[in-house]
């Protein structure tokens, strides 16, 4: 029995090891098209939304990497023909690269309004969304 706790406390380490982890916002385009994502979040201090993920069609994109530090994160994807959004406004740049700090005064500052679907992440350090048809 004590050789058996022994040989469980030596390999549960190389088995922690060997599991990359994986903490971060992920989004997976589950659909035939190809989508671009902008993702909201706010910091403690500040709103600001950013974009644009391209992901292909049937695979996955890390939005942010390291572990979440908030509950709730907003993201808005098109694939050029449909939208997924939400009723929590941000600006975007319907373009180009952005990063927009504040939700106010969007067409004021050069940016477009959308609505941003809300995620409850409840907290977790690792969150996967996932868009399909």
């Amino acid at each position: 029995m004590r050789n058996a706790l022994i040989l469980a406390a030596l390999l549960l380490p190389a088995t922690a090891l060997t599991q990359p982890a994986r903490a971060g916002f992920h989004l997976c385009n589950k659909t035939k098209a190809e989508v671009r994502v902008a993702l909201g979040r706010f910091d403690g201090r500040q709103w600001t939304s950013e974009g644009w993920w391209t992901v292909k069609p049937a695979a996955c994109a890390a939005l942010i990497t390291g572990p979440l530090q908030a509950r709730y994160y907003y993201f808005y994807a098109t694939d050029g023909t449909g939208t997924w959004e939400g009723k929590t406004n941000f600006c975007i740049a319907p373009t180009a690269r952005f990063k927009a700090e504040g939700r106010a005064d969007c067409a004021r500052r050069g940016f477009d309004r959308r609505g941003f679907s809300e995620v409850d992440t409840g907290r977790n350090a690792d969150w996967t969304q996932t868009l399909s048809n």
